[in-house]
């Protein structure tokens, strides 16, 4: 049953609104434009818009069976669709945990049409149906868990601090089904006696009259006495004069012990004090990860932020020279370390050169970087981790099934520190595993229906190994033929990506020209082909001439040609990879391969209308186009082995038959080796420039998985 706009009866003014509905139908598209155009599906001639988000949508259209691992994202994605709300299941029966379909069809253009047609009724009679009942799924469910804003990996049922760092743990929602296992919450330690000392701070031995406290991470938030953050959860902290801070002594928070301070100029050996940090057998000091100016005796909690003290690392001691200075057990009779005056003149003390002025407690410094200036991806790179784990600043955000202008079915997770990403990881959850097929027929349909954006290469793979299995011999003019039938592919798959690529990128006039071509050459014979390498030129002229697309992809996600051997995606780096150099039936249609060399975004978008130029000129050349068909194995034995170029790259196949039925595939298929380049493409990009970078592959989740 459709889920109304609301329950109350159908009276005049409201069949005029349901009316206005039905006449008004958006479509969010499960799994994606780019397999609904793949398809065949024509949305604009059925009457339908499209919309890039669920929130905008009143029709969940479902194209084809889904995978397993996409059904709960589309139960999700249908919730979030406001009321009225629809699904039309096209080519797709059992669609649970979702309601049943409100209409149906054939996956099909005319199945499109109908089912639109019978939609509009539904939604002219069901907007303010009085019967309105929601659905309840597994996916739907959520509770609330709690997390550590720095330490995602911290999951708690209840409120309480990080174990780790000691932030607030902060509300998330879950699904139902949650995570796998959590570890019990460690218990939290009591506040460090620092942390209580700092915040009975006499702050009017400093000169304050009025003390007041910040967030060392959020300077907006002020307060007149101590506390946590409410944003953040970070203890606050005295705001302290700025030209005292930078006069590098920072309030030296950790000597509030110190006494007699003038014995600290009394060290027989003045280089570098030496002495301080070359006794072997010296108690274990520990600092804040954020704050390393912060040095104690024992654990606890750093004044300043809250979070925990960690071991100082040997490392810092030895390049420190000074770095256990800080705490200084022996020093006594500080008197309150107001202003230290004569702390930087005193001779006894070392001169700025041999002592950095103690200016090294308030200035951190990780082998010259200086934290205030460097994004916290770089701080840390070729650092090593720190010794709780802690990475600052970082988010990993989820991109996909359904993300706009990412390949439907794609699983994208990308760790961003600010909007810089730090680690990328992808994977497929589409693909599905080949299964067993009793005879080639079986096979070659089962792989066509199984990779929708690549059909005519799953056969025509099917064909050579099932050739080179039996010993058969196809004669040149029906090769060719076959060949042409993989280039028209070529061309509508590269068509297809463009229209996707250039709504990411925001060349919406682009996008419909180029979803329009590629609709008509899906099933195109050479004459037709012929009559539409006009208008595909001409775009393809459009869109290398235009400085705009330039501007927006050159220097995007640059590979060398060290990086990727295979594809497309290779011939764009400078690499002449192509599994038709040397065919025969190719060598006959005069193919020659063809390359950019520059590696970026813009290159791959160069090379594959470069692709489609090349592919006309080959359709042309061999007059006809062919389905490729395997032929009959009848009772052969044997093993045969192919490759074909496929639009993303080569794809190879190994078929054992036994007595005429299939006996055992392996399949090897572009998806693998093109996501694995999503690490270099991405990694210290900022987010836009990541996702257009990862937009430029073509990848395909729905390759057949080995």
């Amino acid at each position: 049953m459709m889920q109304g706009a609301r329950e109350g009866m159908m009276n005049g003014l409201r069949r005029l609104v349901a009316a206005a509905m039905a006449r008004d139908l958006c479509a969010f598209v499960v799994p994606g434009p780019d397999v609904a155009r793949a398809r065949g599906l024509d949305f604009p001639a059925a009457g339908l818009h499209l919309s890039t988000t669920p929130r905008h949508a009143n029709v969940l259209l479902i194209v084809g069976p889904l995978p397993p691992e996409l059904v709960d994202a589309a139960t999700v994605t249908y919730a979030q669709m406001p009321r009225p709300r629809a699904i039309l299941a096209l080519g797709a029966t059992d669609i649970s945990p979702l309601p049943t379909a409100d209409a149906a069809g054939a996956l099909s253009q005319s199945g499109l049409v109908a089912g639109v047609t019978e939609l509009r009724r539904v939604v002219a009679e069901g907007a303010f149906s009085v019967d309105v009942t929601d659905f309840d799924a597994a996916a739907l469910r959520t509770r609330i868990e709690y997390t550590c804003p720095m330490h995602p990996e911290v999951v708690s049922d209840k409120p309480g601090d990080c174990p780790k760092c000691g932030m607030t743990l902060v509300p998330k929602e879950t699904s139902a089904g949650g995570h796998a296992s959590h570890k019990a919450m460690e218990t939290m330690p009591a506040d460090p006696p620092q942390a209580a000392a700092h915040a009975s701070h006499d702050h009017k031995a400093h000169g304050d009259t009025t003390a007041q406290y910040t967030c060392p991470m959020h300077p907006e938030v002020i307060s007149d006495k101590a506390g946590k953050c409410p944003k953040c959860g970070m203890f606050l902290v005295p705001m302290e004069d700025k030209a005292e801070v930078e006069g590098g002594h920072d309030k030296h928070a950790s000597h509030g012990a110190h006494k007699g301070h003038a014995r600290h100029g009394t060290h027989q050996d003045q280089s570098g004090h030496a002495q301080h940090g070359a006794e072997p057998n010296a108690a274990a000091q520990y600092t804040c990860p954020m704050h390393p100016e912060v040095i104690s005796d024992k654990p606890g909690k750093c004044p300043k932020c809250g979070m925990f003290l960690v071991p100082m690392e040997d490392k810092a001691e030895a390049k420190g020279g000074h770095s256990k200075h800080a705490s200084h057990d022996a020093h006594k009779d500080h008197a309150g370390h107001s202003a230290h005056v004569e702390h930087g003149a005193d001779q006894e003390h070392g001169s700025p050169g041999e002592h950095g002025g103690h200016g090294g407690h308030a200035v951190s410094q990780i082998d010259g970087i200086e934290a205030h200036f460097m994004s916290m991806a770089d701080l840390t790179r070729d650092q090593p981790a720190s010794p709780d784990g802690l990475k600052m600043e970082w988010i990993a955000t989820p991109f996909g099934p359904f993300f706009p202008g990412m390949p439907g079915g794609l699983g994208l997770t990308l760790t961003l520190d600010g909007d810089t990403v730090v680690e990328a990881q992808a994977r497929s959850l589409a693909g599905s595993a080949l299964g067993a097929s009793p005879d080639p027929h079986t096979l070659a349909d089962r792989m066509a229906d199984l990779t929708p954006l690549a059909p005519v290469a799953m056969r025509q793979l099917v064909c050579l190994a099932l050739e080179s299995a039996t010993g058969q011999d196809v004669p040149l003019d029906r090769a060719t033929a076959r060949a042409a039938a993989l280039e028209r592919e070529r061309i509508v798959s590269h068509l297809n990506w463009l229209a996707g690529f250039a709504a990411q990128v925001g060349m919406i006039p682009l996008e419909r020209r180029a979803a329009t071509l590629q609709l008509a050459m899906r099933s195109a014979d050479a004459a037709d082909v012929a009559r539409r390498a006009g208008p595909i030129r001409s775009l393809l002229h459009r869109i290398r001439a235009t400085p705009l697309m330039r501007e927006k992809l050159a220097g995007i996600g640059q590979l060398d040609n060290t990086k990727v051997t295979t594809g497309p995606v290779a011939r764009a780096a400078g690499v002449a990879a192509d599994v038709r150099i040397g065919d025969p039936v190719y060598t006959a249609l005069g193919f020659g391969a063809v390359i950019q060399s520059s590696g970026d975004a813009w290159a791959r978008l160069h090379q594959r209308c470069d692709e489609i130029s090349q592919s006309l000129d080959l359709i042309a050349r061999a007059g006809a186009i062919e389905t490729p068909v395997p032929g009959a194995a009848r009772s052969a034995s044997g093993s045969g082995v192919a490759e074909v170029e496929t639009p993303r790259g080569p794809a190879r196949l190994r078929l054992t038959l036994d007595a005429g039925r299939i006996a055992a595939t392996e399949i090897t298929t572009p998806f693998a080796a093109l996501s694995g380049l999503i690490g270099h493409l991405t990694v210290q990009a900022e987010l836009a420039d990541a996702l257009t970078a990862i937009g430029s592959l073509d990848l395909d989740p729905w390759e057949l998985a080995p």
